[in-house]
């Protein structure tokens, strides 16, 4: 009996050591080259104007840490702080700023922490970060507009950024949220395979790294686990990978639908129907079941990028905050 259990042992061991062996492998080799870059996403902005462009201002979070924004500034109550997608900072979300701006909002765009001039590209130091780096630019909003009913508005993974913070402890500083082509949960049917193109999942390494964090291993939670498509040629500081931390960050948590009927605040979500990272018919069905009250609008003729950009969509935004 004793030989049976010496032998139990053994392969218990040994399956244990390969384990370990195969997931130090797919954290340390698992990856993949980064996608081509997808036109789509890139050369829109390059049509915008930025003639009147703001300059950078910072806050300082709570670490020290000196953050970038901008400010569309307006006198009055009614303000918005508006959420860049995957890799990208605040001058992408320019055409849509001047838009809200316009019709009587104060506008706030960050680089949010690991984007455009703030800290390590497509990094940040522990996941929640980005939550309380937004709850620190709140205050400023608050000192400068001290009754102000704030807004809160993302767009792609800023959308699904939204999404997190309209379930999450930080919401009462909100008093509505707009989600702009959002991206919703890993694996939910609104997301086309490999968002369109424009990403690539590290999924070995990725795999890997989500069992070392279920064992409180952390490590090597800064290694890149996504890479982007982005252009070579864009003019702006662009994130062309995400760290694991980041991207358990930015975006919806994994729960983040079996949540929504956490979120009290106002909530309207818009689309482009021809979006070419997620199926813009399948937001309603797949939400509506979940929370009614929910708006969504989906844009005739709008694509992905269209949603910040073109004056059709930009007009449905700022009607869906009136």
């Amino acid at each position: 009996m004793s030989g049976w259990l010496g032998w139990m042992l053994l392969a218990v061991v040994g399956v244990a050591a390969l384990a370990c062996g195969g997931v130090a492998a797919a954290v340390a080799f698992g990856t993949a080259p980064a996608p081509k870059p997808m036109a789509s996403i890139s050369a829109p902005l390059r049509d915008v104007d930025y003639s009147d462009l703001p300059p950078l201002q910072h806050d300082t979070a709570r670490d020290g840490t000196a953050l970038a924004y901008r400010l569309y500034p307006h006198d009055g109550n009614r303000v918005v702080v508006l959420i860049h997608g995957s890799s990208g900072e605040s001058s992408g979300m320019h055409a849509l700023a001047r838009a809200i701006a316009a019709a009587g909002f104060a506008v706030y765009v960050p680089d949010l922490r690991g984007h455009g001039n703030d800290g390590r590209l497509g990094d940040i130091d522990y996941a929640g970060q980005l939550d309380d780096d937004l709850f620190d630019l709140v205050q400023v909003v608050r000192r400068a507009h001290p009754e102000a009913h704030i807004t809160l508005i993302g767009h792609s993974s800023g959308g699904g950024f939204v999404l997190r913070i309209a379930e999450g402890k930080y919401a009462g500083l909100f008093a509505r949220f707009v989600l702009l082509s959002p991206a919703l949960p890993y694996r939910e049917p609104t997301m086309r395979p490999d968002a369109g193109g424009w990403v690539r999942v590290f999924v070995p390494r990725l795999i890997g790294l989500s069992i070392l964090d279920r064992l409180g291993i952390h490590a090597w939670q800064h290694l890149p686990v996504i890479a982007f498509a982005v252009s070579p040629a864009a003019k702006v500081r662009l994130a062309p990978t995400y760290s694991f931390v980041m991207l358990q960050n930015f975006g919806p948590p994994r729960d983040a639908l079996a949540h929504l009927g956490r979120i009290a605040a106002p909530t309207a979500l818009l689309v482009g129907a021809v979006d070419e990272v997620f199926y813009a018919d399948r937001y309603a069905p797949l939400l509506h079941p979940l929370k009614a009250d929910l708006a969504v609008t989906v844009i005739p003729g709008i694509d992905h990028m269209g949603m910040i950009v073109q004056p059709k969509a930009l007009a449905a935004v700022v009607a869906a905050l009136q």
